[in-house]
């Protein structure tokens, strides 16, 4: 295992890899208000027998943070991710991705654009998209939503979604995890059965400073396509992302797998050995391509 710095974008990215060199490279990227330690029970059962790298994102555990909150918007983290590309495939042989939450938004946002970005083109072998729509995505859902009628579906992801709300309130949300975040731990903790998930202080950390992911990016309401290889892990039971957001999205990627699993939001926590098993189904499947 090895741990190394990258600075990226004005930041300065905390990068961990681990497996054997000659293993496909998977690069693991986790959500709010999580680091990269999120990923430790799927790392352990992929490493043996691939190159896996976890990295803080900016902001987030050992990573510094952007000075303002344009340093939060979906190009500059796809410029850490293109960054952390370079590392851990500088011959640039292609690599499989995994995001959970906003890792897999971002990701998705990475996977768009793939095709016009040329430290991206050809280097994405399969996405793994776990509880994290795209921007676009989501954009798709409400206004196809709206226009076909279907109210309850989207009045159900909406109050799933009352934190994107509440984010956009100056100051109280930072204020709220510094002096509450013990108490807001802990409920989550227990809720989403995740005893112990969390370091109190990097939890307060990781929250306060991530709400800016969700102020400086907005829906998209502009549909792409992406040729690379999906696969969809949905938690039936998420709390934050119901089951419908996820009804088109052979529309953005026609090349889908999905896998449905009777889990919670965090299921890479609950459920690594499912995850881990995914995904490496998933990479021998277009490995072999």
């Amino acid at each position: 295992m090895s741990a190394t710095r990258i600075a990226t974008a004005g930041v300065e990215l905390s990068l961990q890899v681990s497996g054997p060199d000659d293993g496909p490279v998977v690069v693991l990227v986790h959500g709010y208000p999580d680091n990269r330690t999120v990923w430790d029970r799927v790392v352990d059962y992929l490493e043996h027998d691939h190159r896996v790298a976890t990295y803080d994102v900016r902001g987030a555990g050992e990573s510094t943070a952007p000075p303002s909150r344009s340093g939060y918007k979906i190009g500059r983290l796809v410029d850490d991710f293109a960054a952390v590309l370079d590392r851990v495939a500088p011959d640039r042989r292609p690599v499989h991705v995994v995001g959970h939450d906003w890792g897999s938004v971002q990701l998705w946002g990475a996977v768009m654009r793939e095709p016009n970005d040329a430290r991206l083109r050809g280097r994405l072998a399969s996405f793994t998209s776990i509880s994290g729509p795209g921007l676009d995505v989501y954009g798709h859902f409400l206004r196809n939503g709206l226009r076909q009628r279907r109210f309850g579906a989207v009045g159900r992801q909406l109050l799933h979604s009352w934190y994107f709300g509440a984010f956009q309130v100056p100051f109280v949300p930072e204020l709220v995890f510094s002096r509450l975040g013990g108490r807001i731990r802990s409920r989550l903790e227990k809720r989403q059965q995740l005893d112990g998930h969390w370091d109190d202080e990097t939890f307060r950390s990781d929250a306060r400073l991530g709400v800016n992911l969700y102020r400086a990016n907005r829906f998209d309401f502009h549909r792409s396509t992406t040729a690379v290889p999906v696969q969809l892990i949905v938690p039936t039971k998420d709390a934050f992302i119901t089951p419908a957001m996820f009804e088109d999205i052979e529309t953005f990627a026609p090349d889908l797998r999905r896998l449905d699993v009777v889990a919670n939001h965090w299921v890479v926590q609950t459920q690594p050995q499912v995850v881990a098993d995914a995904v490496r189904s998933f990479v021998e499947d277009v490995e072999r391509r």
